[in-house]
């Protein structure tokens, strides 16, 4: 059976599709790589909602829900009929489970933070489950959608990483380690039919070999292309359309805000006036980005522009490295993950910063090593990195997280945020927060990812955009 899964030739009711990063595991329940989600998200697992590609909550798992008059009580009815990949029956026992593991205090979920403020989980029918709040949230449906937050069964929860079972409508295959992701149409699924039968996730991280397998008719596509610069090329190429959309991406030179010297503002500061973002968009990825001020998207209606707080100065940042005591600069170096963003990124940004005397010594990565040295273990100084979840400014106020960033008064400006249901309010708090990030240039914010979308003409379905990490394949369907 395996010879005949990877032919160079597609089958109508398969699709290849090209992924840069290779997940450390497939557990999105389990891990904070985005490429977990870009597998799995709504084709394997399903929470009780889901988001669609317009960034809009939809009914998943759960059907239909109540809220009660004070936002801190919801009532869900569940789909009935629901089996998991492996003929366990779903129903309320297993979203208690989820939900409780994920909010336990032995939780390693990535997005802990997001069911912190569940107090109770409570069992009221096979298909009825009520989740109590400490206080009203503003993005309680949303988060329940996210990755982090899919239903999961205690008979195979344990082993989700390396065989993941979940109730969507593929079931996991195969997985060839530093190859590809084998999913196959789940046949029992309950929920709308999808037209493909097979998915092949291949991933490739360097730009021509990416570039290579899509003109010699190896992959379908990609659902962000790693080599912007042979943008044209496909443009060109009546066989491909090109999307060129947007993401939740936020590009940084992200900074252990506890390690000396960048635990001096002026050091930070310094660093901020002398990034160059168009150079950086134009430099690594031909064009393609939006230059950000802070820690926030440019297509979300809170949005503040803050470029100006620290306009490109060399020499402002020459003298408040000086006022620092650095007026001869100092050393420190910069791990850079495989992403082209960051690869060659970095390049640029080091040349930047020798400007004022930073010497950067430029270290690469896998991207499982970044998340074990850097996320994990806070061991860096700099490193270039996409933040791709939706709406996660909060990030910042847990000062355990791997900024180091510990401000007071931002999480309690977040803590405010977090339980406020008026949109006015809510706006003005994230404007807020968005201001202090940038004034305390915590990270060097840099650029907003775009989302370059590189697939077969005959394909219609894919996202242009990415609201949420994830590939829903479930709209996907060749052309007949």
């Amino acid at each position: 059976m395996a010879a005949t899964l990877f032919s160079s030739t597609t089958l109508a009711d398969e699709l290849r599709l090209g992924l840069v990063l290779e997940p450390p595991h497939l557990d999105p329940t389990a891990g904070a790589a985005a490429a977990i989600d870009e597998v799995v998200y709504a084709n394997l697992f399903e929470g009780l909602t889901r988001i669609d590609q317009n960034g809009a909550v939809q009914p998943s798992l759960a059907t239909d829900w109540t809220i009660s008059e004070d936002g801190t009580r919801y009532e869900f009815t569940l789909k009935e009929g629901v089996t998991f990949h492996d003929g366990t029956s779903f129903d309320a026992e297993d979203v208690k489970f989820s939900l409780d593991r994920a909010r336990a205090e032995d939780s390693v979920n990535a997005q802990k933070g997001i069911f912190a403020p569940i107090t109770k989980v409570e069992v009221m029918a096979p298909n009825k489950i009520a989740i109590e709040i400490a206080s009203p949230q503003g993005n309680f449906l949303f988060n329940l959608g996210r990755g982090d937050a899919v239903i999961v069964a205690p008979e195979s929860a344990e082993t989700n990483q390396t065989n993941p079972v979940g109730t969507g409508p593929f079931k996991f295959v195969d997985w060839q380690q530093g190859s590809k992701v084998i999913l196959e149409k789940n046949p029992d699924y309950v929920g709308n039919d999808v037209y493909l039968d097979r998915a092949i996730f291949t991933f490739i991280s360097d730009p021509n070999a990416a570039q290579n397998a899509m003109l010699a008719g190896e992959l379908d596509g990609f659902a962000n292309f790693p080599a912007p610069e042979t943008l044209e090329i496909f443009e060109a190429d009546p066989r491909f359309d090109v999307v060129v959309g947007s993401t939740e991406g936020e590009t940084i030179l992200a900074t252990n805000n506890k390690a000396e010297p960048f635990n001096d503002l002026r050091v930070r500061q310094a660093i901020a006036h002398v990034i160059d973002r168009q150079a950086i968009i134009d430099g690594a990825m031909f064009g393609y980005g939006t230059p950000i001020g802070t820690h926030f998207a440019p297509h979300h209606p809170y949005y503040v522009d803050l470029l100006d707080t620290y306009p490109h100065d060399v020499a402002k940042a020459k003298e408040l490295l000086a006022a620092a005591g650095y007026e001869n600069g100092f050393k420190a170096t910069l791990k850079l993950p495989p992403p082209t963003y960051a690869r060659r990124g970095g390049q640029i940004l080091a040349a930047q910063l020798r400007e004022i005397g930073i010497e950067l010594e430029l270290i690469n990565v896998e991207w499982a090593q970044w998340l074990e040295d850097v996320f994990t273990k806070k061991d860096y100084d700099l490193t270039i990195v996409s933040h791709v979840e939706p709406f996660d400014i909060g990030i910042y106020a847990n000062p355990d997280y791997y900024f180091q960033y510990d401000n007071a008064d931002f999480q309690k400006l977040i803590e405010e945020l977090n339980v406020s249901t008026d949109e006015a309010r809510r706006k003005e708090l994230a404007q807020e927060a968005q201001k202090i990030l940038a004034e305390d240039a915590v990270n060097g914010y840099l650029f907003q990812l775009a989302k370059t979308g590189v697939w077969d003409a005959r394909l219609s379905g894919m996202w242009p955009n990415s609201p949420v990490e994830g590939n829903d394949l479930t709209q996907v369907k060749w052309a007949d």
